[in-house]
């Protein structure tokens, strides 16, 4: 057994002075006093810094276990946001507020309704034949990365010998295994049935929701407003509504239009390259844009096994994805600046921590709705002047700054 000093002595213990004093690095400047530390962790101060870590903790924690009760109100309120100005002309013609929000909710369920009506038949056609479509893809994918393959077999190989050699037990043993419980999951089609209720339910709710929010008008407004305490709130509260609503109804407005033109174009590329069904690629395109990045990245791989098991000529399939790849460069390095502006374009890279963020907490409905998020605190941010440089962070660089 180890002494105490032997064990004192061990490189498993650190090497410390327990006779160690607070000195000063120079000799000139005063001792420091440990007190006033202790006394400034323990003030206004630190308690604010503790304050809003918890704050920030507590609203993580909310806003991921109310995703089913918040994401239907956020959908409604940016929806209200890109709907609004519609309401707004359709009262220039006499048609009264509740009215025109009734007709625009109908339209949207017309083309909800049509929509899937039309698309039914391309994915009840594509899903039959998804299985074969799967394996003609993959038996081309193997032979462009056949090398590749080879090399993962002979490591398979090696694996499975080596797990061969140490698996094997006496006959006795397999006498005594116990018996397998398999456990089986859900079909399929039961999580599909239960996916499109669930869907079916939430776009039910965003939409009563949204016939509110378009039918009240200016009522949310108006009762803030009534609230504040003293004029000089209400004015500001009134400039904040007036400039940031339509800068988020234009922003949305052509974001929606950027998309749906992108999915014409795209449906018209893959007609001339005679891929079947371009209508739904070209609808897949619109609705997968508003997913920076990751939206390009599985359109890609989408068509590209589509490809291959439609064409024979490898180099014929890969122009569907190379020709994708071109139009959303297009898009996005020249229609959308132009249309957008840097003002009120995004910082990439506050963009993809805004996309990673809503992914991680609302899954794939935050991924379609965190670039509309992100450009409306955008928009908030600058126009209050406390907020102007979480604003300026999460703009576009500044072309001076790009230029050096």
């Amino acid at each position: 057994m180890s002494t105490g000093i032997g064990y004192a002595n061990s490189v498993l213990t650190p090497d410390v002075d327990v006779e160690a004093e607070a000195r000063p690095a120079d000799p000139t400047l005063p001792e420091p006093d440990l007190s006033k530390t202790a006394s400034a962790i323990e003030g206004l101060r630190g308690q604010s810094v503790n304050l809003t870590v918890l704050t920030v903790l507590a609203v993580l924690y909310s806003l991921y276990f109310a995703r089913e009760f918040l994401l239907p109100i956020v959908f409604a309120v940016l929806l209200s946001f890109l709907l609004s100005p519609v309401v707004r002309m359709l009262a220039r013609f006499r048609i009264p507020t509740p009215m025109g929000a009734g007709l625009i909710v109908l339209a949207i369920l017309g083309a909800i309704g049509s929509g899937a009506f039309g698309l039914s038949g391309a994915v009840r056609d594509w899903s039959t034949t998804a299985p074969a479509t799967l394996a003609t893809a993959q038996t081309k994918i193997n032979t462009i990365l056949r090398p590749l393959q080879r090399a993962s077999k002979t490591a398979q190989q090696v694996a499975t010998a080596a797990g061969a050699a140490t698996s094997a037990t006496p006959s006795s043993a397999s006498a005594k295994r116990p018996a397998e419980v398999v456990i089986q999951a859900p079909t399929f089609a039961s999580r599909a049935y239960g996916t499109t209720q669930r869907s079916v339910a939430t776009t039910l709710e965003v939409l009563i929701l949204l016939y509110t929010l378009l039918a009240a008008g200016d009522l949310f407004l108006q009762k803030l407003i009534k609230v504040l305490p003293n004029l000089r709130d209400k004015k500001k509260a009134v400039q904040i509504a007036r400039a940031t609503e339509p800068s988020i109804s234009t922003y949305l407005i052509t974001t929606a239009f950027v998309n749906v033109t992108e999915g014409i174009v795209v449906g018209g590329v893959m007609f001339l390259w005679g891929m079947p069904n371009p209508v739904l690629w070209g609808v897949l395109v619109a609705l997968l844009e508003f997913i920076p990045y990751l939206g390009a990245l599985v359109m890609v791989v989408v068509l590209t096994v589509a490809a291959l098991a439609t064409f024979d000529n490898t180099g014929h399939a890969l122009l569907i994805p190379g020709s994708f790849l071109l139009i959303n460069l297009i898009q996005g390095n020249v229609v959308s600046p132009l249309l957008l502006g840097h003002r009120l374009s995004l910082n990439p890279v506050a963009l993809f921590i805004g996309l990673a963020f809503w992914f991680w907490i609302w899954g794939i409905p935050g991924a379609f709705i965190a670039v509309p998020l992100v450009a409306t605190l955008k928009i908030f941010c600058d126009h209050i002047e406390s907020l102007a440089s979480v604003g300026e962070f999460l703009g576009h660089p500044d072309e001076r700054v790009a230029a050096r």
